[in-house]
């Protein structure tokens, strides 16, 4: 019987060490669109693929992700998706190029609307932001659940775009419908769009009257490539949902829009850690069909300190044997 202990002792302990002790985020993307949305996920170059590249959301559906311990990737909502009569799938916007409904490691077709994250960076601070560098398709909201720190707050964008589009950025669908509005770099590809070149350095690179449009409707999101200091965010100990066409008056949205991040745009004390963490970047697997979930939050797993309780625990017992 003691042997028969120690030996799952030793297969608990395994079992903590090569799972990484723990779960570091879960993910829950909700479709609150009028219409059904294709999320596709894509993660970084050396990071291992999340369960799933590429599903459909009906209206009011939502589905659980879970990602590693330093996981870091996007993610983005295709819209206007059609299968031909090959089984050929496609998206008039944010189309992955797979022809298939998973991604399966491609990432989207300009212009797209992202939310990119790394987790457990610089500090053990997850990192994240919804960026517009790439144009705009689909409304877009990001909401930390049960994380802390002081620039752990919401991101995203209410507003449709689509409808405040400059007429030589905007992309309309066969029938004349706005779908999509363009950045200045994809539309124009000059450098200073682009920030590239000459215009590579942040002093080199400023705002530009495009990007101020996109700035002007959604305040919290990256309009260009140097956005970061009233664009990214951190949380510890952070899940997160990421809502499509979120409705105007999301809680706590608006909570830290006029005050806390007014502050944080004065601050210059985080801007290395933005820059060394995150990481816009390159992975696959199939998963079932979406799935509608009542509850959309999950605890982090167990800790380091629980894993180590639970075998202290384990060790007490087999002192009886």
């Amino acid at each position: 019987m003691a042997q028969l202990c120690l030996h799952v002792l030793f297969l608990t302990l395994t079992n903590f060490v090569i799972s990484g002790v723990y779960s570091s985020a879960t993910f829950t993307m909700l479709n609150k669109c009028e219409f059904t949305v294709w999320p596709g996920i894509l993660s970084n170059a050396g990071t291992a693929p999340l369960s799933t590249t590429g599903f459909a959301l009906q209206k009011g559906e939502s589905r659980i992700i879970d990602a590693p311990s330093s996981w870091g990737g996007r993610f983005w909502g295709r819209t206007h998706c059609t299968e031909d009569s090959t089984g050929k799938f496609s998206c008039l916007t944010a189309d992955c190029g797979s022809g298939k409904i998973e991604c399966a490691g491609n990432g989207a077709a300009p212009p797209a609307t992202l939310a990119e994250f790394t987790l457990d960076g610089d500090a053990g601070l997850d990192f994240y932001d919804v960026s517009h560098f790439d144009g705009y398709n689909v409304p877009m909201l990001v909401v930390p659940h049960g994380g802390s720190g002081a620039n752990c707050t919401t991101t995203g964008c209410v507003s449709d775009l689509n409808g405040a589009c400059p007429s030589d950025l905007r992309v309309t669908s066969s029938d004349g419908e706005d779908v999509a509005c363009k950045s200045a770099c994809l539309a124009f590809g000059k450098e200073q769009y682009c920030c590239s070149g000459a215009y590579s350095t942040p002093d080199a690179c400023k705002p530009s009257l495009y990007s101020q449009v996109f700035k002007s409707v959604c305040p919290h999101a990256y309009s260009y490539a140097y956005d970061d200091k009233t664009s990214t965010f951190t949380c510890a100990g952070a899940d997160y949902i990421i809502t499509f066409c979120p409705s105007p008056n999301t809680s706590g949205f608006s909570q830290k829009s006029s005050s806390g991040l007014q502050n944080e745009r004065s601050e210059d004390n985080n801007s290395s850690l933005i820059n060394n963490t995150i990481v816009y970047e390159g992975a696959s697997q199939v998963s079932g069909a979406p799935s509608t979930n009542t509850h959309l939050f999950s605890s982090h797993a167990i800790s380091g300190s629980g894993a180590i309780a639970i075998a202290v625990a384990t060790w007490r017992l087999c002192q009886f044997f």
